[in-house]
């Protein structure tokens, strides 16, 4: 089961957005919302954990596409 974690505090990450597209890619993973301790980054940058690998892109669109990526070499 995939596991995907987004922060709410970060201005990078738009959680509705995020965790609705999410949840189209996989139905059955398990998202985990709340502080994810990537300030920094987080920022300027939307990003998701997914099974414990930080994933990072510029936009949201560019975001997804390396999620997917992550969880189908898993």
């Amino acid at each position: 089961m995939n596991e995907f974690r987004i922060c709410d505090q970060c201005k990078g990450t738009n959680v509705k957005s995020l965790k609705s597209k999410l949840e189209a890619l996989d139905p059955n993973a398990k998202i985990m919302i709340g502080c994810q301790n990537m300030c920094g980054i987080g920022r300027t940058k939307p990003f998701v954990i997914v099974n414990h690998i930080p994933v990072i892109a510029n936009t949201e669109e560019e975001l997804l596409e390396k999620v997917k990526t992550v969880i189908h070499t898993n």
